[in-house]
């Protein structure tokens, strides 16, 4: 198994950069609920943790504890969230683009580059960014951003579990399984659903 190292940041630290940020979001693919954009800025020449991986292969437990130590060990980070409503306007892939620029404007460190898992962000300066393919996988601020993301995210999600009960929300954190799509059949859609995933057909 591939695991995330600090040898992109290694890198740019030797270039010249100190304040270097990962950037990843969380929800993307949801059928319901916020998109959630996670940024960790680690201390220059710092030692990596033990554990830190993609949050997708994390247990719950492990991603929580992971989500302290990266906090306590950062010298930034932030987790930024844009909601249904905005999804349901603008679409997702401008939503993202506005929850990963949010959460660089909540960082207390303004970062000197940026790291982002597959894509650049708009309307920062792309000199400044690099998009890494696989970047959760292989690279340990993106992996750290996405995790912390993931923790905040599902806590939401489980929130609104208990504001709508039927979906099943704390379990699948509103993806499209096939619980949830016969939920969206029994019960229709819910205010937090994003319409403009198509979700009609599963009605």
């Amino acid at each position: 198994m591939v695991t995330p190292t600090l040898d992109i940041e290694k890198t740019l630290w030797n270039s010249g950069y100190t304040y270097i940020c990962g950037l990843d979001e969380v929800g993307r693919g949801s059928f319901a609920g916020p998109v959630c954009a996670g940024a960790v800025i680690f201390p220059k020449n710092c030692k990596l943790m033990d554990g830190v991986l993609d949050s997708k292969l994390l247990k719950p437990r492990q991603r929580e504890q992971l989500a302290k130590d990266i906090k306590n060990k950062a010298l930034a980070w932030s987790v930024a969230e844009v909601g249904v409503a905005k999804i349901n306007k603008i679409g997702i892939g401008k939503t993202t683009q506005m929850a990963f620029r949010k959460a660089v404007k909540l960082l207390e460190k303004n970062p000197d580059y940026i790291l982002i898992d597959a894509f650049y962000i708009k309307h920062l300066n792309r000199k400044k960014q690099k998009a890494v393919k696989d970047g959760d996988k292989i690279c340990a601020s993106i992996a750290a951003a996405s995790i912390i993301a993931k923790v905040h995210r599902d806590k939401l999600m489980k929130k609104l579990n208990r504001k709508y009960p039927h979906y099943g929300f704390g379990k699948h954190k509103g993806y499209g399984t096939k619980r949830h799509q016969e939920a969206i059949k029994k019960y229709g859609l819910s205010r937090i659903h994003r319409t403009s995933f198509d979700l009609q057909k599963f009605l």
